[in-house]
């Protein structure tokens, strides 16, 4: 456990950066600081592992104050992640993800093979590790960063806006990677980040900062949407808090059965199964998009299906189900299975009939509890 005990900052001039901020992040599970530009996230994250000094109050790494231990050997036993990764861009890959174990006095052979199992672990492939970090893309180097941050098997690590250099698609297949790896390997993990979607979606726990420093609420992402503590939290969480807090609640959607058409067939059988214009296509059982009749040549061709919309999971977050049925051109959601394969399809209006019936309590079940287990994805 990382505990912030009456935690302040003050810089000479008497700019107080981070104000009396008392805070536990549990063991085995990542807490997210949030809040706007000026709030003391990344200086608060700092003083976790000394590279800032607190000005007062104690921060205790399993009830070790960490004033106690000597700056050298409190980093190293510490992993950090930074914005695009913080590479050395004069060494290899491996030589960049070896660079804690060889401090430690690793032998060079064990460092890198280190390296090495950490690049398949990260998704990249082993050809990679003698590559520089200038022939890799944002989201790769973000890999790495995180590889690096592992290579001594640190049992805390710290990784501030670790995610934001890298557009959008790639950030979220970098945080759904960063999930599997916290499921598997389980660090204390202190995360800072400006995007509340983010802190809701990685964190186990949610810290908002207030400008000046001050804590403004601590709770797990649903409490926060659910219960925001003031007006200051409630307008930094957004007003559409409530669509969000759908993340947090599964269900069985409603689905009607759908006729769909594969590439190749003619293109009188899709304009027989289409439904108001739209066909679905699918092949062995997988959704592959959207065809309107208007598209239609002398048969269906997969070139020109629709990619707009999500794919929701049977049993997953309702909000993936509304999201799936609101992006969709035909206005109806496509829903699988765990396996990717065709349930059917769902219109809003059916799931806002579960959101409401859960709302109410009619289903007879609670609302599903900790962070979301399945993203929509794009089909």
């Amino acid at each position: 456990m990382i505990r912030f005990e009456k935690v302040t900052k003050r810089y000479p001039g008497g700019t107080i950066a981070v104000d009396e901020v008392t805070l536990d992040a549990p063991t085995g599970a990542i807490t997210v600081l949030v809040g706007p530009s000026g709030c003391g996230k990344t200086t608060s994250l700092r003083m976790v592992n000394r590279m800032i000094e607190p000005t007062s109050g104690r921060i205790l790494l399993d009830d070790t104050d960490t004033a106690r231990i000597p700056e050298p050997a409190l980093r190293r036993g510490i992993g950090y992640v930074i914005q695009q990764g913080g590479l050395f861009p004069h060494q290899s890959i491996e030589r960049n993800i070896a660079t804690v174990p060889l401090l430690l006095g690793w032998e060079k052979k064990r460092a890198y093979a280190r390296a090495r199992e950490l690049l398949e672990v990260v998704g990249l492939p082993a050809e990679m590790a003698t590559r520089y970090p200038g022939q890799l893309s944002g989201g790769q180097q973000q890999r790495v960063g995180v590889a690096r941050a592992l290579a001594a098997d640190p049992p805390v690590m710290l990784m501030d806006e670790p995610f934001s250099a890298v557009d959008p698609v790639v950030r979220t297949q970098l945080q759904d990677e960063f999930l599997r790896l916290q499921g598997e390997l389980g660090k204390t993990i202190i995360l800072v980040t400006h995007d509340i979607d983010e802190a809701v979606k990685l964190g186990d726990l949610v810290a908002v900062l207030r400008v000046g420093g001050r804590l403004a609420q601590v709770a797990t992402p649903e409490e926060l949407l659910a219960h925001p503590a003031d007006d200051f939290v409630a307008d930094f969480v957004g007003r559409d808090r409530g669509y969000r807090a759908l993340s947090f609640v599964e269900g069985e959607v409603p689905v009607q059965a759908e006729p769909t058409v594969a590439p190749g067939d003619g293109a009188d059988l899709a304009r027989s199964r289409a439904v108001d214009g739209w066909v679905l296509v699918a092949e062995d059982g997988r959704p592959l998009g959207w065809l309107h009749t208007d598209w239609l040549r002398a048969e269906v061709s997969a070139d020109r299906v629709a990619l707009g919309g999500t794919l929701a999971t049977q049993g997953g977050p309702l909000r993936a189900a509304l999201d799936a049925a609101l992006s969709s051109p035909s206005g109806r959601g496509v829903v699988v299975d765990g396996d990717g394969r065709l349930l059917g399809t769902v219109r809003a209006r059916d799931v806002l009939a579960e959101v409401e019936r859960h709302r109410t309590g009619s289903t007879g079940q609670a609302p599903a509890q900790g962070r979301p287990t399945q993203a929509p994805v794009q089909t």
